[in-house]
């Protein structure tokens, strides 16, 4: 098996607008940017809000204009900048047919779909800016192809919370396979009504900040957010971070609820860990699914329990960035990157498990992370995504 490196990032989420604002968010624990939503009153189904996880309009580049891009594809763009001058470089080296792209996405350029029905419900005409491809589960890749001017496979996976998680897996495919030379990988997702009111309708999300695997949880807080990576066989520098173990399974249990016990939370993180070649006590950080919902952390904290040494330390980081659900594997990889990065040059600190320090009886005792009990070392991060339909992934990235 070849080592893929990951030897670019970007990254836009609520935590900050690039790489080292989202490192400084992560040391403050900065919430600032879950804010009330509003919930569309028209809706016959729902009306009144919920929290959710906002990009602020100006951290988005005003060169990608509303009226050309989607807001999904302005936030794409704008983790894109951050890479930009790697890809460049990467395109010195590789030709531009052997870059591929794959993101994960779930929303797409359905805010603007939902923007166009409502103006045509008005005026009768759709808006002339609009057309129906924006909203297309593929648009993403192809909105970054052109940016990028690549000419290599481009496609979009779209399987919910797990999406983006997929596409690190299949970027390895291709260039192990030999398709690609490298590979632009992640994940986008904006924030729209259709997401953030269906989520309400299964009454998943929250009115107050997630609060994960607490007796007091009561839901979600829907977020948007980008995060790419270069994936290559090539190596920087003196540090590289690299993505050593992939696992993925489908328990297919329930449409929108995962196998009580867990059973393909266990496949995939055992997976992960047989793929990198580790045992159980050699994972430092795992950074969980950690919904602030019933069904999943009571599954979740059964498969931390059965995989995982006692030793691991644990948290959600989705009280932060809230839950980005085509974005989500991408983002908590790339908070993970970082964590991983900066442990480099000072002291390994992982953000602590943000919430109310009430314990649920329910679930199994997991080793959250506090300011009191910080790594001495951080070599291995895992991070789990699980999915609608009974879609798991848990990648593991580490640092040489």
């Amino acid at each position: 098996m070849i080592q893929i490196n990951l030897t670019a990032m970007g990254i836009v989420c609520a935590l900050g607008a690039d790489k080292e604002s989202c490192s400084e968010g992560l040391r403050t624990n900065t919430q600032q940017n879950l804010q009330t939503f509003e919930l569309n009153k028209k809706a016959d189904s729902d009306s009144g809000t919920t929290i959710a996880a906002k990009i602020p309009d100006q951290w988005l580049n005003p060169l990608f204009d509303e009226k050309k891009y989607t807001r999904n594809n302005r936030i794409l763009l704008t983790a894109a900048e951050q890479i930009k001058i790697n890809v460049e470089e990467l395109k010195t080296r590789y030709p531009k047919d052997r870059i591929g792209i794959v993101l994960g996405t779930s929303t797409s350029g359905i805010l603007e779909g939902e923007q166009a029905v409502e103006a045509r419900s008005l005026s009768g005409d759709f808006p002339s800016e609009f057309h129906y491809s924006m909203q297309e589960m593929g648009d993403p890749a192809h909105c970054l192809a052109n940016y990028f001017e690549l000419s290599g496979p481009a496609f979009c996976i779209s399987t919910a919370c797990s999406s983006s998680g997929k596409a690190f897996i299949s970027a390895r495919r291709l260039i192990e396979s030999g398709f690609c030379d490298a590979v632009i990988c992640g994940g986008v997702d904006s924030l729209c009504q259709l997401t953030v009111q269906g989520f309400s309708s299964l009454e998943a999300t929250s009115s107050t900040i997630t609060n994960p695997f607490s007796k007091n949880r009561d839901g979600i807080n829907i977020g948007e957010g980008a995060c790419l990576f270069i994936c290559e066989t090539h190596q920087y520098g003196d540090v590289c971070i690299s993505l050593a173990g992939v696992g993925e399974s489908s328990d297919a249990h329930h449409i929108s609820a995962p196998h009580p016990e867990g059973e393909g939370a266990i496949l995939a993180m055992q997976a992960a860990l047989d793929d990198a070649g580790l045992n159980n006590t050699q994972i430092d950080y795992l950074n969980c699914h950690g919904t602030g919902t019933r069904h999943n952390e009571l599954m979740e904290s059964k498969a931390i329990s059965k995989v995982l040494s006692n030793d691991t330390l644990c948290s959600s980081t989705k009280p932060l960035t809230g839950h980005t659900l085509g974005a989500a594997g991408a983002i908590e990889a790339g908070i993970c990157y970082l964590l991983l990065s900066n442990a480099k040059t000072a002291k390994p600190r992982i953000p602590p498990m943000l919430w109310d320090h009430e314990h649920d009886p329910e679930i199994e005792s997991v080793n959250f992370v506090s300011d009191s009990n910080q790594p001495n070392k951080l070599n291995y991060c895992m991070s789990n995504s699980f999915a609608f339909g009974g879609s798991n992934v848990s990648l593991i990235l580490t640092s040489t």
